[in-house]
């Protein structure tokens, strides 16, 4: 279909294994559906670092890579290197018009794809003259922008305000908030808060699945308080059925997976090579103990709190390392052996 190195696969596939576009130009032109599932891949590793799993994984990564180094193109206008044709899913920017060239999710996600494949590269000592175009395109790619509204600009071009649904249930732009790390209130504070202007103008209350990415989003965000509202629209029941399944009729599992992710971004958070302690803690949960939360990097999580203040942590970690700490205002650096397990007081000093 392209003539492109490497492989493709778009919005969705079927028991015969199909990855061509189907169905609707409104979904089924986009073209950076593998390169999602890449990323998942990434993560994989990054939950759990073990190098036979990377080298399983790793041409995968080069593959969905190698696409999209022969099929980018320069645009005229900007000359930055954009996916086209392709769009912003189930969004139109005009009636009926949902084609375009360089949306603003396809170029997060081919960031994301482009530097972890070269991480990997890096990590598995191969393919450097690989790794190097790929970060090379990477600084061409369109970088994340604000518009005129202050929002995060959805589309290359500032068209947000023409669209016609403006509380869309779709929040794809704001891939980059999460699951990915380019949007942060720390090291990105104006592209947070073009985040936080788009999600209040998408408004909180959606389907199920979209409903749990905004959870996400928001404890991205560190805004416990809001996050939790979210949380309890999703557990509606006019949103969750009494079995707990996600009600998106008749069920769609995304808003269970994201929902219990959102619950686990509220208390842990590792993007950007830290590891935060209870980013999101709503007041509705003064007291509390969770077990089991793993982070990037590969550590085990316990934490205990009570009226709303860090009391314990426990980090357990196979591989061992180091690993930055964050409460609050409060950073450490811990080293962890391997097989072995640390304890931290409430300032984050080492018992």
């Amino acid at each position: 279909m392209y003539g492109a190195r490497g492989w493709v696969a778009h919005h969705n596939t079927d028991i015969w294994r199909a990855t061509a576009p189907i169905d609707n130009a409104f979904f089924g032109m986009w073209q950076t559906g593998g390169a999602w599932l890449c990323n998942h891949l990434w993560e994989h590793y990054a939950f759990d670092p073990d190098p036979a799993f990377l080298v399983r994984a790793y041409p995968l990564l080069k593959g969905a890579s190698q696409f999209f180094v022969d099929t980018l193109v320069e645009d005229p206008k900007t000359h930055w290197l954009v996916a086209n044709p392709t769009m912003s899913p189930e969004n139109a920017h005009l009636p009926g018009i949902s084609i375009s060239a360089g949306t603003t999710m396809d170029s997060q996600i081919i960031r994301d794809l482009f530097n972890h494949t070269a991480k990997a590269a890096d990590i598995l000592n191969c393919d450097s003259e690989f790794a190097t175009t790929l970060r090379t395109m990477c600084e061409r790619l369109p970088p994340n922008q604000i518009g005129a509204q202050g929002q995060l600009q959805e589309w290359k071009e500032d068209w947000d305000a023409r669209v016609k649904e403006q509380n869309h249930r779709h929040i794809s732009h704001l891939y980059g908030l999460f699951p990915s790390d380019q949007i942060d209130p720390r090291t990105t504070p104006n592209l947070a808060n073009a985040a936080k202007i788009t999600l209040n103008k998408r408004g909180d209350v959606t389907t199920g699945w979209a409903i749990a990415w905004r959870i996400n989003c928001w404890a991205r965000l560190l805004d416990a308080d809001r996050t939790y509202h979210i949380l309890k629209l999703l557990l509606d029941p006019s949103r969750t059925y009494p079995n707990m399944f996600d009600a998106h009729p008749p069920f769609q599992i995304d808003g269970n997976f994201g929902g219990a992710n959102g619950i686990a971004e509220m208390l842990l958070q590792s993007q950007n090579g830290e590891i935060h302690l209870l980013p999101a803690l709503p007041a509705a949960w003064p007291t509390g103990h969770v077990t089991g939360l793993r982070a990037r990097g590969g550590a085990t999580v316990e934490i205990t709190w009570d009226k709303g203040t860090l009391t314990a942590v426990k980090l357990q970690s196979r591989a061992g390392g180091k690993f930055t700490i964050r409460y609050g205002q409060e950073m450490r650096s811990i080293a962890i052996p391997m097989n072995g397990e640390v304890r931290l007081s409430p300032t984050l000093g080492v018992n």
